[in-house]
């Protein structure tokens, strides 16, 4: 299993627009971050973890060519606003992307031409399953949804094989928490050092890889108040990195 790391930031980006602050001045090209998605390659499948609003972008500096389905974790625009731009994968067949029901909802009110019997020809055609929080298969891999809440949103993050990918969470229950053990690699979101009514901060982040123990963690959905990337990578625990736009780990 490989995982390419399409972005690392959190909604407004890294830089954050009008900010002069010393990460969004940085020259580091870890210091910039698109919006967190990422691409997990499986038994020769590619797999999307989320589509945002740089979604093109990231496809044309990573050479994407082919995506093969679309896991969503939930419905907020920097996680499906790039949905349109599966167009340019959809030419043969739509694609399956796999929801629960209420992000269906939300997907079809935004991108109404991408449904029904007459769309304009060229428009992204979409095959949505949904899901709950069990075990459901994709193409022959095991998918295992984990349920966590993103303040009083309940959200989704997944478990492939040894690999789970968490985003936007602020809390975990100790039920999800044991569908977490034995991971060689957790991927978790922490957005910055001081509280949020909706993200975890750092804090939050390293006490739940403490209950977890997985081998490898890597740090996503971070906004500018992280602080720089070199600086903070030097106080982590040795297990536990921050994840930069751009990254490939093999599992």
């Amino acid at each position: 299993m490989k995982v390419l790391f399409l972005g690392t930031g959190t909604s407004t980006g890294v830089p954050q627009i009008g900010c002069d602050c010393e990460v969004c001045c940085s020259s580091d090209s870890k210091d910039k971050r698109l919006r967190s998605s990422v691409l997990v390659t499986v038994n020769d499948k590619n797999i999307l973890i989320d589509c945002g609003p740089d979604f093109r972008q990231q496809m044309l500096r990573y050479n994407v060519k082919r995506i093969d389905a679309v896991l969503l974790t939930h419905h907020h625009y920097d996680h499906i606003s790039g949905l349109d731009e599966l167009r340019s994968f959809t030419n043969d067949k739509p694609m399956p992307i796999y929801a629960e029901h209420n992000v269906e909802r939300t997907i079809r009110r935004l991108f109404p031409y991408c449904f029904g019997e007459n769309r304009y020809p060229g428009v992204a055609t979409f095959n949505i399953k949904n899901i709950e929080n069990k075990q459901f298969g994709l193409n022959g891999i095991k998918v295992l949804p984990i349920r966590v809440m993103h303040y009083n949103l309940p959200i989704f993050g997944y478990r492939i094989g040894s690999m789970a990918y968490i985003t936007d969470m602020l809390t975990i229950s100790d039920l999800e928490i044991e569908k977490l053990k034995s991971l060689d690699v957790l991927i978790i979101n922490a957005l910055r050092h001081t509280e949020h009514i909706s993200h975890q901060t750092l804090n939050d982040a390293l006490n739940v890889i403490k209950r977890v123990s997985p081998k490898r963690c890597y740090l996503i959905h971070m906004s500018h108040q992280m602080g720089l990337h070199n600086e903070v990578s030097y106080k982590l625990p040795s297990n536990v990195f921050l994840s930069y736009d751009g990254l490939q780990i093999d599992i």
